[in-house]
């Protein structure tokens, strides 16, 4: 888990606030200053059920997360809010709303996930539209059924720096969204209006250490840059320098991929030696635009190359951004001499996962269900990179090659990838007019919360957060949900003993509906009192009322509910019961679950359990219905589902539709199933396509997947070469 600087006064605020407040936090800081590794913290101790959402799907993976489009279902084009700027609620109520929810089409346990939703951290939202956040909004409020509530009540982290890439709105959209924003950065959405985070800025700088660099950054990044700290930078302009024949590598920063992609081949090419190609593994779902690296690699000795992944290790021997040398090379091997230390290192693959959330009923929890994996050698050829890829990346030697194209923000990215102004060069001059902060980004800086201010705040509002959390313990909405499904489970189900089953059902929904009612009157009383802790602090006046409910709730969650179960479960026995034995260990999972939040029922660090009974402590010595563990998925199941509809008669897109899936996604189920031979080549691929790609197959091998299709552009799809290339694979083998 990251360690974070317990010196940070402001990373340790924003994270308290996290932990101990529902306000909604913009988190940010100039580059260096510890975003990533906040966000990682924040995921490893919150206890609020979290999803991690980010705008592309390569800032998703690198995120831990999934991208907002994919999670929320949105849609690609404007999403109109319901007033016009300048006009009263309702004045103009828009129908996007209406066709959003039309085109949202969320499973039950989707809908379950979103209503157990706590906390929602949207990454690098620099480049989040206003429309798009505002449209999460309304499905939120909508699926959470709080139409009153902003985001539906759930706790939103965005982490970003403004004064770096900014969103991409086509000039035909914004034509359309004008007349309802002032702007389209993520603070002009109408849903921050009503509620506006708390802007809470890291300011101790980790990457840069000079601190008339620091200085300099500083300025660009306000749009107060000096003439004199222009000129200084401008003394770093050196056009004609290359980099090569140095001792130190340098990566070139530009503005366009084709000039990246460009220098980097021909640097290749360039080299003595053959061509040395490392194929990477997609397992299961992972789409090929959010891939981090090259599927194949195409390494020399002699390559420049970048580390794209920090070093887990201990000793932290490279970071994301780190330049080194390929040594040596063998068939499963790859020496690296990193750049600086001169420390040779054997790389040796790196996994990233695509994932989604799943709804885990018994426990009330938010989890990760693995879809996919990508695993690849963690480098990338490191001659060039792009502006806009380098977000995020330290580099210690850096030539900035952009000539007058940058947009805004740009300089100030490209600058501060940089460790220091030594380790700069410039192929073009900067000129103030290429310094285009946006006026609006400024404006909402000034809103900056400073340290006196955030903490005297979390001071109160943590007492309200504590007081809000203890009430809610008392509450069994949710158990007597997860009974009702129960119930609504059974019929149709053949079952040895129906009667017994059914009794059971009643009897435990009963139970726990009694239970709800003294609950109810119990917060009714607690209340008031909590209003006064909050006040004062001092938690006398309730400790023992707390102490007491406690007793009484755990004890009666344990005789009412989970030793019925536990009998009943002894008595249904046989292979042909064991979906209805799963579902009564769902069942009794979550009663467990209830009673052990009870159990720990706290305000602050304050429990008042002390001297009662901890029946939590039985569940592992008596229950016969254990918690299950979670099924792992059948090999290829997935796929499966894919394959019976397309043999059904369903086109790929309605089978994408059917199963909530991308078209990209089944396109690959398919294709897998040609390979495993279940399906015939030719019922995916047309033979025009097969005649394209079989040659190609035939001259770059069974893994060039990437070569293929750079070679044959648009003509096919990824699906299509993997389709070919397993249906050769399979030949081959059998």
């Amino acid at each position: 888990m990251p360690q974070p600087d317990k010196s940070n006064t402001m990373f340790q605020l924003a994270a308290d606030f996290i932990r101990e407040t529902n306000r909604h936090i913009f988190l940010t800081g100039k580059a260096g200053t510890g975003k990533t590794t906040f966000l990682k913290h924040i995921r490893e101790v919150t206890a609020k059920n979290t999803v991690v959402i980010a705008p592309t799907g390569v800032a998703a993976i690198n995120a831990g997360g999934v991208t907002m489009h994919s999670f929320f279902q949105l849609p690609f084009g404007p999403f109109i809010p319901g007033t016009k700027r300048g006009f009263g609620e309702g004045d103009d109520i828009s129908m996007d709303a209406h066709a959003l929810f039309r085109s949202i089409r969320f499973n039950h346990d989707k809908k379950e996930l979103l209503r157990d939703l706590e906390l929602l951290i949207i990454d690098e939202v620099s480049m989040v539209r206003a429309d798009s956040l505002d449209a999460i909004d309304h499905i939120l409020r909508h699926f959470r059924n709080q139409p009153l509530l902003p985001f539906g009540g759930v706790q939103v982290l965005f982490i970003g720096d403004l004064f770096q890439l900014p969103p991409v709105v086509p000039d035909s959209e914004w034509q359309l969204l004008k007349e309802y924003y002032d702007g389209m950065f993520f603070f002009h959405a109408k849903v921050l209006e009503q509620a506006p985070p708390l802007y809470v800025e890291l300011k101790k700088i980790y990457r840069q250490n000079e601190a008339s660099f620091i200085d300099l950054l500083n300025g660009i990044r306000n749009n107060a840059a000096t003439q004199e700290q222009l000129e200084l930078l401008n003394q770093r302009y050196q056009p004609g320098f290359t980099g090569q024949g140095q001792d130190e590598q340098y990566i070139v920063l530009t503005t366009h991929n084709r000039r990246a992609d460009e220098i980097n081949a021909s640097r290749l090419a360039a080299m003595p030696g053959a061509i040395h190609r490392f194929e990477g593994s997609i397992d299961g779902e992972f789409n090929d635009k959010a891939l981090p690296t090259e599927l194949v690699l195409q390494l020399k000795p002699g390559a420049q190359v970048m580390f794209i992944k920090n070093d887990l290790a201990e000793v932290k021997r490279y970071y994301n951004g780190k330049i080194a040398t390929v040594k040596s090379i063998t068939a499963d091997r790859i020496i690296v001499t990193l750049a600086g230390s001169r420390e040779d290192l054997q790389l040796e693959k790196e996994t990233w996962r695509n994932i989604r959330y799943t709804h885990n009923k018994a426990d009330n929890r938010i989890e990760e269900e693995e879809l996919g994996s990508f695993t690849q050698y963690p480098i990338r050829l490191a001659w060039a990179i792009t502006i806009h890829k380098s977000q995020g990346l330290t580099f210690e030697k850096a030539i900035i090659d952009a000539g007058s194209a940058f947009a805004a923000g740009q300089v100030y990215v490209a600058l501060s990838r940089c460790t220091s102004l030594e380790g700069l060069v410039l192929h073009s001059r900067i000129h103030p007019a290429a310094i285009r902060n946006d006026d609006q980004v400024m404006a909402f800086a000034a809103r900056e919360n400073a340290a006196n201010e955030l903490q005297s705040l979390l001071d109160k509002e943590k007492l309200v957060f504590w007081a809000n959390s203890l009430l809610q313990v008392f509450n069994w909405t949710k158990l007597l949900a997860i009974l009702q499904e129960h119930m609504a489970w059974l019929p149709g189900k053949k079952l040895a003993d129906m009667d017994a089953a059914l009794t059971l059902g009643v009897v435990l929904q009963q139970k726990a509906a009694a239970q709800q009612n003294v609950a109810q009157k119990f917060r009714q009383q607690l209340s008031p009192l909590l209003d006064a802790v909050v006040q004062t602090a001092d938690t006398s006046s309730i400790e023992d009322r707390l102490k007491k409910a406690i007793g009484y709730f755990t004890q009666s969650l344990h005789d009412e509910l989970i030793k019925p179960l536990q009998a009943h479960s002894a008595t249904v026995k046989g292979a042909k019961h064991r979906k209805y034995q799963a579902q009564l260990q769902t069942v009794e999972a979550a009663v467990w679950h209830k009673l052990q939040q009870v159990w720990e029922a706290s305000y602050g660090d304050t429990h008042f359990n002390g001297g009662l009974t901890d029946y939590a402590k039985q569940r592992g010595q008596q229950t016969t219905a254990a918690k299950p563990e979670k099924q792992k998925a059948e090999v290829g199941g997935s796929r499966r589902g894919s394959l019976e509809l397309y043999l059904g008669g369903k086109t790929i897109a309605e089978i994408a539709d059917i199963r909530q899936l991308a078209v990209s996604t089944v396109e690959s189920h398919l294709a897998q199933c040609i390979g495993a031979g279940e399906l015939a080549l030719g019922s995916f691929v047309s033979p025009e396509k097969v005649n394209l790609i079989m040659p190609l197959v035939n001259e770059l091998g069974l893994t060039a997947t990437t070569p293929i299709k750079h070679r044959l552009g648009d003509a096919v799809s990824y699906a299509e070469i993997r389709a070919v290339q397993s249906h050769c694979r399979l030949a081959k083998e059998s």
